[in-house]
């Protein structure tokens, strides 16, 4: 049941910085099929089954915010497609796009699930999915999975292609790991038709990694790149914090995201809500409030007051240091917080 047209209008949502926030990123599980180097430690504790919201919980939280302006949620993990009956929460939630006020419902995954969810995906309403894939060499690849095989997310890629999904290839830049790589996976993505994303790593959770070691600037990957390549500055946004460029020998569009040499922040629009109901209202930061609690407890009502504080206290911006030594920003990881 479509819950937003039960709801009196409510107010937009707007930080103390005057910014709309109208993206949601959503968590279904800390769960991943994977094991990135660069996300979660080599034996991960994922959390208790019993500390999960059930899906009609997230549901109904989605309409909150729907109610509030959201107009883009993007459903992440871990790896979201682990989790059972995920398909039931995005059928309900592509149910709402173009009704409720949800303009755009996507997924980021690894694809290693998408042969079997591929087209039940675009039958839900979905139109774009970022996929993970930081190398085309398949030991390169099973080294920053820790055991990952290739094959399997190529297959998902190729599976989500034939249903006319549009594909994004989102790639972690890796110092001495995967960077001489890239210009390959960059070739090989724009061949196929698919736009690029390079992404800096962010020092997120105690994982048993020094990030000085992994981190690498894309200031610099891009001069390297504009050696073999002529790079044209695009105006495209979509609605993310990735700055384009169109590479002019492949055709094809590459992104920079950029949070250590180039913060994003000041045209944030966007929080963030763990499996567990936790919603941050930035990656870098602690700061949080438990939606949890209160769909359980109080309802619309409870959320919407917690929501409003939580406009009163999202920072201004993240503060990544990947200098030798450094603690991680936050002592959660990316898995737990939502990729």
């Amino acid at each position: 049941m479509d819950r937003t047209s039960q709801i009196s209008e409510k107010p937009p949502l707007i930080d103390q910085f005057g910014r709309h926030i109208t993206y949601l990123r959503l968590s279904v599980t800390d769960r991943c099929d994977l094991r990135c180097v660069y996300c979660m430690k080599a034996r991960p504790e994922f959390l208790p089954k019993s500390e999960l919201l059930t899906l009609e919980e997230l549901t109904v939280l989605c309409d909150a915010f729907i109610a509030r302006g959201v107009t883009k949620i993007r459903l992440t993990g871990g790896e979201p497609l682990v989790r059972k009956d995920v398909i039931t929460l995005i059928e309900n939630l592509g149910a709402r796009i173009g009704k409720a006020g949800l303009k755009e419902l996507c997924l980021t995954t690894n694809a290693t699930q998408l042969p079997k969810y591929a087209e039940r995906l675009a039958s839900a309403g979905l139109r774009r999915l970022n996929v993970s894939l930081d190398s085309l060499d398949p030991d390169v690849f099973s080294r920053l999975t820790r055991g990952g095989k290739l094959d399997q997310t190529l297959d998902g890629i190729a599976a989500a292609k034939a249903t006319g999904l549009h594909i994004k290839i989102n790639a972690v830049a890796l110092k001495g790991a995967n960077d001489a790589h890239l210009p390959d996976l960059i070739h090989w993505a724009h061949g196929q038709g698919h736009d690029v994303s390079l992404i800096e790593v962010m020092p997120m959770g105690d994982i048993g990694v020094d990030r000085s070691v992994q981190f690498v600037s894309l200031l610099d990957l891009r001069r390297e790149f504009e050696r073999q390549w002529t790079l044209t500055d695009l105006p495209d946004n979509t609605g993310g914090p990735s700055a384009y460029v169109r590479v002019e020998e492949t055709g094809g569009r590459l992104g920079f995201i950029s949070p250590l040499t180039g913060n994003f922040c000041a045209g944030c629009n966007r929080v963030r809500l763990t499996c567990t109901g936790q919603l941050f209202m930035c990656l870098g930061k602690n700061g949080s409030v438990d939606l949890r609690g209160a769909i359980r407890d109080g309802g619309f009502e409870a959320v919407d007051a917690l929501l409003d504080q939580a406009m009163a206290h999202k920072p201004l911006q993240h503060d990544f240091d990947v200098s030798p030594g450094a603690k991680p920003s936050v002592a959660r990881d990316m898995a737990r917080t939502g990729g």
